[in-house]
């Protein structure tokens, strides 16, 4: 990923539905102003979603999908429709292409159904619209578009930007705890799973927010920690750790400096933190055969102490001195069942945006299975969670 570039994570997902042959890929190309998607007359031509990160004018940084025709059919028909469905976790607003010839069917006012239950702004496109001789007005959900001569395409556009006002993300990873001139000391240890030649996103993201709240930063491994703080003439306000070094970090770092991690900071930032908190108590209850699942948002070649498969069950035995069984996921393939599990670890989610990873928590909530992250399962493990937490003032109630 270049540095100059937003990353998907931080994009507005725009998810494009409809039926087979409602013109949706040719919308979709009308839209991006390029050929994106795959046109023809042929029902079922897009068989999995297609995905485009982009610049979209009102919008900005956008990622595109165009999804399969939800009316497919078979088996492999109903497995397209699944993973259609499935985008839905993860879009911040949905637009509905509708044969303006046909008009809505059942399984349009379906998903229309599920937009509203899920809270997701969304448009009715009816295309084709150069085909009929008279039109309804369009309205405050609906638009009569033709991919074909550009009609309204330029208003769909504004209509999704005027979505994008309202879901402008308020929240800030570290800025808001912060005054301006603070020191803040990153510690990112470099080991074999640390990326050759670069810094996660994480810790990108994080060094831009501190630069954003005017203050500074300093950046050490953990080895080199006890030196930079003694190099600082005058000591930072708070110290950022990569979780898998909070054990050795707390050790080092004064009680009187505040202490956290880029996972807790994200789980903050675009979770639900409270959910997660709860979940750590998780930990000290797991018996013999108990089954968890350690969850991960992105899709990486595992190392051979690779933190999600190796780190994290060693100190989830050593913590809870029980031996789960573990099962594994990475990307989008997070569990359509969780109830078989007595707990889910799940990663920071710096690659999954905002709304997938709510999406995963309330699956957990509502199934009534406890979720934890890595920096806060971490930091429960290690005796450090009460500190590690305190640097969020308007959370103090959890610390009891």
């Amino acid at each position: 990923m270049s540095l100059n570039s937003t990353p998907s994570s931080e994009r507005i997902h725009i998810g494009f539905f409809g039926m087979r042959n409602a013109g949706k890929s040719s919308l979709v190309n009308a839209v991006t102003g390029q050929e994106l998607s795959v046109v023809s007359d042929i029902k079922g031509t897009t068989t999995d979603p297609v995905k485009k990160a982009m610049e979209l004018l009102p919008l900005g940084p956008v990622v595109i999908i165009d999804t399969p025709g939800l009316d497919d059919e078979g088996t492999l028909g109903e497995k397209r429709i699944a993973r259609a469905r499935e985008t839905l976790a993860r879009i911040d607003m949905a637009v509905l292409t509708v044969d303006a010839s046909v008009g809505l069917g059942e399984k349009d006012r379906e998903l229309i159904a599920l937009f509203e239950k899920r809270k997701l702004p969304y448009v009715a496109a009816f295309t084709k619209a150069d085909l009929l001789s008279e039109r309804p007005e369009s309205g405050k959900n609906s638009l009569y578009v033709s991919a074909k001569t550009g009609e309204n395409i330029t208003e769909l556009k504004e209509k999704l930007g005027e979505f994008a006002k309202d879901l402008e993300n308020s929240k800030k990873l570290v800025s808001d705890l912060l005054s301006p001139g603070d020191m803040v000391v990153l510690v990112i240890p470099i080991d074999e799973s640390a990326p050759k030649g670069r810094l996660i996103l994480p810790q990108q993201q994080v060094m831009r927010d501190v630069l954003d709240a005017h203050c500074s930063f300093a950046v050490c491994q953990d080895t080199e920690l006890t030196g930079t703080l003694k190099a600082l003439q005058e000591k930072p306000r708070m110290v950022i750790t990569d979780s898998q070094a909070f054990g050795r970090v707390s050790k080092n770092v004064p009680g009187d400096i505040l202490l956290t991690s880029f996972s807790i900071l994200f789980a903050r930032y675009k979770g639900n933190l409270e959910a997660l908190v709860k979940g750590a108590s998780a930990l000290s209850n797991l018996k013999d055969g108990d089954k968890v699942l350690i969850s991960e948002g992105c899709t990486h070649h595992r190392q051979c102490n690779d933190i999600g498969s190796v780190k994290m069950p060693g100190w989830i035995e050593g913590f809870s001195g029980a031996k789960p069984e573990y099962t594994f996921s990475s990307g989008n393939n997070f569990p359509e069942d969780l109830s078989e599990y007595a707990l889910i670890v799940h990663c920071g989610g710096c690659m999954l945006n905002e709304k997938e990873m709510h999406y995963r928590i309330s699956r957990a909530e509502d199934a009534g299975i406890p979720i934890v992250n890595y920096g806060i399962a971490i930091a429960q493990m290690h005796g450090i969670l009460k500190r590690s937490l305190s640097v969020f003032p308007d959370i103090q109630g959890l610390l009891k």
